[in-house]
């Protein structure tokens, strides 16, 4: 069995923001902190990094930035929608609004309507 390992500050910083977004809440995806949108995972707390669903357009882009990456959990292949943010500090992902604020627009059923 795989241990879950995240770190607790990332998810502490992603809350202070993320939860004060119309319709945005936490819960968990295979054990690890994840966050939704209307009942759609957008966001994944993992391991040192934070896993983000946004358009393939957008990941294509953002691949370039050397703190984003493929988003593979569990050993997985990359998925085309999802890019890996990873922080030092785990304040820093305030920087990265953007990026999830158009998770948020992406995958809200609400929104894409």
């Amino acid at each position: 069995m795989t241990k879950i390992t995240f770190n607790p500050d990332h998810k502490a910083a992603l809350d202070a923001f993320l939860l004060h977004l119309q319709g945005v809440t936490s819960g968990k995806m295979f054990g690890y902190p994840a966050y939704y949108v209307h009942g759609k995972l957008f966001a994944c707390v993992y391991h040192d990094g934070v896993g983000v669903k946004v358009p393939e357009e957008t990941a294509n882009i953002l691949l370039k930035a050397p703190h984003i990456v493929p988003f593979q959990p569990m050993g997985k292949p990359k998925m085309r929608e999802w890019i890996q943010i990873t922080r030092a500090s785990s304040a820093d992902y305030r920087l990265d609004e953007d990026i999830f604020v158009c998770a948020v627009r992406f995958v809200d059923p609400l929104k894409n309507k």
